[in-house]
C-alpha cells in the first residue's frame, strides 16, 4: 500500500508524449503566436486524452479568459459570450483545483476568472467573487511565492477596490484593500518579471493615484524600451506614452 501511495502522484501528473506535445503547442500558440483559438484547440485535444490532468485544466482556464477579454463586448450578444467564456474559465479553474489542491496555478486562474466575472457583473454587485479572488491570491502566493502574475492580480484587486472609499467598503467586508498594498504587489510583480509592460503601466497608474509622479514617470519611461511579450503590448505601449505625455509637467 505504501508503495502504491508513493506512486500515486506520479500517475496523477504523468503525461503521455502526445499530451506533452499538445501542451507545448498550446503554450507556444498562447505566448508566442498570440493565437488563443489555436491554443484552445490543442488543449481540448489534450483534455480528450487526459481529462483530469491539472496542467491541461488550468491552461484551459487561462485560455478562456484570454479569448473572452479580447471579444469586442459591444453588443448584448457579445457581452453574453464574454461572460460565458469567463464562467467556463472559472469552471476549469475549479476542476484544476480539484485535480491538484496544492497547485498554485489553479488558485491563480480561479482568482483571475472570479475577478473577470466580478468586473463584468460590477464589483459592487459581485462581492463574493471579489472576496474569493483575495483568498485565492493569498493561497497561490503561499504555494508559489515567485509567480509574478499572482502579485499583479492581487495588486489590481486592491487598486480596483480603492476606487471607493474605505468607509463605503468596510461594511461590505472589503476594508482590507489599500493603495499601499497595491503598489507593494505591483512592485513585487515587476521585480519578478521586469520585462512585462502591463505590470509597469498599472503600477504607474497606482503611483499617479498617490501623486507620486516621479515613480510613475520612471515606470512609463522604462516601458518604451521593453520588447513585446503579450498580444496587447502594442496598445499598452501607446497608453504608456500618452500617459507619460499627460503627466510630463507634474
Amino acid at each position: 500500500m505504501k508503495y502504491l501511495l508513493l506512486l500515486f502522484p506520479f500517475f496523477l501528473f504523468a503525461q503521455t508524449p502526445e499530451v506533452k506535445n499538445l501542451l507545448a503547442e498550446a503554450d507556444n500558440a498562447a505566448t508566442v503566436q498570440f493565437d488563443n483559438a489555436k491554443a484552445l484547440q490543442a488543449l481540448q485535444k489534450a483534455e480528450a486524452a487526459e481529462a483530469n490532468n491539472y496542467e491541461i485544466l488550468w491552461r484551459i482556464s487561462r485560455t478562456y479568459v484570454d479569448i473572452g477579454e479580447h471579444l469586442p463586448g459591444k453588443t448584448d450578444q457579445e457581452k453574453e459570450k464574454q461572460l460565458e467564456y469567463y464562467q467556463k474559465a472559472l469552471d476549469y479553474a475549479n476542476k484544476a483545483i480539484a485535480a491538484n489542491g496544492n497547485g498554485a496555478e489553479g488558485y491563480l486562474r480561479r482568482a483571475i476568472a472570479n475577478g473577470r466575472v466580478a468586473l463584468f457583473k460590477g464589483v459592487w454587485s459581485a462581492i463574493d467573487f471579489v472576496k474569493q479572488t483575495k483568498a485565492d491570491c493569498e493561497k497561490a502566493i503561499s504555494l508559489d511565492p515567485n509567480n509574478a502574475t499572482t502579485y499583479y492580480v492581487f495588486a489590481r484587486t486592491h487598486a480596483k477596490l480603492c476606487e471607493k472609499s474605505k468607509v463605503i467598503r468596510w461594511p461590505l467586508g472589503l476594508g482590507w484593500a489599500n493603495m499601499e498594498d497595491a503598489i507593494k504587489y505591483y512592485e513585487k510583480a515587476i521585480s519578478l518579471r521586469p520585462d512585462f509592460i502591463m505590470y509597469r503601466l498599472d503600477a504607474a497608474r497606482a503611483y499617479i493615484e498617490e501623486d507620486d509622479y516621479q515613480k510613475a514617470k520612471e515606470q512609463l519611461q522604462t516601458i518604451a524600451a521593453l520588447s513585446k511579450h503579450d498580444e496587447d503590448d502594442d496598445q499598452l505601449k501607446k497608453e504608456a506614452k500618452d500617459l507619460l505625455e499627460k503627466i510630463k509637467n507634474k
